[in-house]
Order: C-alpha cells, then sequence, then structure tokens
C-alpha cells in the first residue's frame, strides 16, 4: 500500500472518535479533527506524545460532528492554538448554538469551543509545507470539507468516503436533499488524482476506485428506499450512546430516541413507529447484529 509522509501523522481512532490526522511541518504544526468529548484527554495525550515538546499551532476541523470536534476545547487550553472551522458554522459556534449544531439533535456531547478564522471552498491552505485544497463535500453533513494535497496525492475525505461507505446522509432525515449531493461528492473524489485516503473512520486506503464503486452502490440502495437511511441512523446513533454510556435502561431506549430532534424527524417522514416499537426495534438491531446484549432491564454494549 502508498505510504504517507513522515510529516503527516494519522491517529486512527475506534468509535466514539473520529481519526485525527497531525501535519507536522519545519516551522509550524496542525490537526485536522480532533475526536469526541469523552477521548478527549486521549486526544491531548497522542498529540503531545506526537510533537515530542513542539506546540500545537491550528485545529482544522472538516466538519462539526461531535466526533471530529469534541477534542477542540482540551487542545485549545493547553495550547492556546488557532482554529479554522467551515464557514457556514461560524455563526453557530460564535453564539454556540446547540439547536443549530449537531450536538444537540443527536444526543451527544461537545465541550463549547472558539475560533479564529473560517475556511471555504475553494481555499488553499499551507499545511507541513504542502499546499492543500478546501472542497466542498455535502452529503453526509450539508457544510462539510475535504481536503486534498496535489503534491503528495493525498486526500482527507472525512466522512464522505470511507474504505466501505460513508457516514449516515443526515439532511435526508430531515426531508431534504442528501443523496444528490452525497453522489456529486463521490463523482468529485473521483476527479481527483489521488494516491492514497485517509478517511473520518478506519485505516487509510489506496483502492480509491474500489472504495468509490462501495460508495456509490450504497448511495443507489439508501437513496431507492430512504427508510433504510433513517433506520440505519437509528442504529448508528443509539450504539453511539451505548458506547458513551455502555450501559442503558430498557425503558430509556424510546425516551432517548425520540427525544433527539433529528429521530423525532426521521420518524415523521419515514419510521412512522411509536416511541416503545422504535426503541424495541432499534435495541433487538444491535442485539442481532452482535453489538449489544440484553442482561436483565438493560441494554449492554458488546
Amino acid at each position: 500500500m502508498s505510504t504517507l509522509p513522515d510529516s503527516i501523522q494519522v491517529f486512527e481512532r475506534g468509535w466514539l472518535s473520529s481519526n485525527n490526522i497531525l501535519l507536522l511541518g519545519k516551522h509550524d504544526t496542525a490537526i485536522i479533527d480532533t475526536g469526541y468529548l469523552t477521548h478527549a484527554q486521549q486526544t491531548l495525550e497522542l498529540v503531545r506524545h506526537a510533537l515530542h515538546g513542539r506546540h500545537l499551532d491550528q485545529i482544522i476541523n472538516t466538519h462539526l460532528h461531535s466526533d471530529h470536534c469534541g477534542g477542540n476545547a482540551i487542545l485549545q487550553a493547553h495550547y492556546g492554538c488557532k482554529t479554522s472551522i467551515p464557514v457556514a458554522e461560524a455563526d453557530k459556534v460564535r453564539h454556540w448554538d446547540v439547536e443549530a449544531l449537531s450536538f444537540k439533535a443527536t444526543g451527544q456531547r461537545c465541550d463549547r469551543f472558539t475560533f479564529d478564522a473560517t475556511i471555504s471552498p475553494g481555499d488553499v491552505l499551507t499545511l507541513a509545507d504542502m499546499e492543500w485544497q478546501a472542497l466542498a463535500a455535502p452529503g453526509h453533513d450539508p457544510h462539510s470539507l475535504i481536503f486534498y494535497c496535489p503534491q503528495e496525492k493525498v486526500l482527507v475525505s472525512a466522512d464522505a468516503l470511507w474504505e466501505n461507505g460513508f457516514g449516515i446522509i443526515f439532511p435526508e432525515l430531515d426531508g431534504k436533499s442528501g443523496f444528490a449531493e452525497e453522489r456529486a461528492t463521490l463523482d468529485l473524489i473521483e476527479s481527483l488524482d489521488v494516491r492514497i485516503v485517509i478517511p473520518g473512520h478506519g485505516a487509510p486506503f489506496a483502492d480509491v476506485a474500489g472504495a468509490l464503486a462501495r460508495a456509490r452502490s450504497r448511495v443507489d440502495y439508501l437513496a431507492a428506499n430512504p427508510v433504510r437511511n433513517a433506520q440505519n441512523a437509528l442504529k448508528v446513533l443509539l450504539k453511539f450512546l451505548l458506547l458513551e454510556r455502555q450501559r442503558i435502561p430498557l425503558a430509556e431506549v424510546p425516551v432517548l430516541l425520540t427525544s433527539m430532534p433529528v429521530f423525532a424527524a426521521a420518524n415523521a417522514n419515514y419510521l412512522k413507529q411509536s416511541p416503545d416499537d422504535l426503541g424495541r426495534w432499534a435495541a433487538g438491531q444491535l442485539v442481532r447484529a452482535g453489538a449489544a446484549q440484553v442482561e436483565g432491564e438493560y441494554l449492554l454494549n458488546v
């Protein structure tokens, strides 16, 4: 498999956190995405160890889902580093609008952080002595960015493309367009000369054509029946909560799910089930997949 230059280090994280990409230039350092809140101390330790006493100069976020920016606050507090976010998210962060940000909608948490600059599609950043193009990558998130380095033919794809799929298409849950945007993002990635992809989750990979083919097949499958996207989201976000809490009383599952605005919308638009039926179905799916087990009155993480 193609290798990355020494100036690019990838911290491949397990769920709940996204991967973190540390960029080490001669005179500056940066990190792209910072993981989830409950892993923040671990993120700080990973960064401190990799920097060997150097200072972290800036944080860059591909998008502001909680698993990609949950370490921002601790890194800001420790290093006083500059932080750059997608331009469309600026007012939400400036006013810490938890209704507009995704944290409340998905039942997740994120410590408040600030930002110093915004990144717009088309911007060119110099990171680790290389130029990186910021490109719009809607689909999973309407404001997500991906970063492409023509010099090294490296793509930081966030949740727009994984080796096997991509992140939940959140806009569709709210009855907005997302599948068409995901297809367009995949077309954009195909147009780039990419040697290696660093995804938001999972190991870096070189078989870009294979990943694109699998992603296109999946988006076609979901778009053919949007209920599938809603059901997948339900399972993924319940598993996220279970990973964070490790055990959830079965009686609380319906309340947890229906208290999330993203699921209130998804249920109204697609699933159309009672809270109790929704909770039973989601818990049952995780148990059948071996991702959870029931012990007494509790749903336990596996």
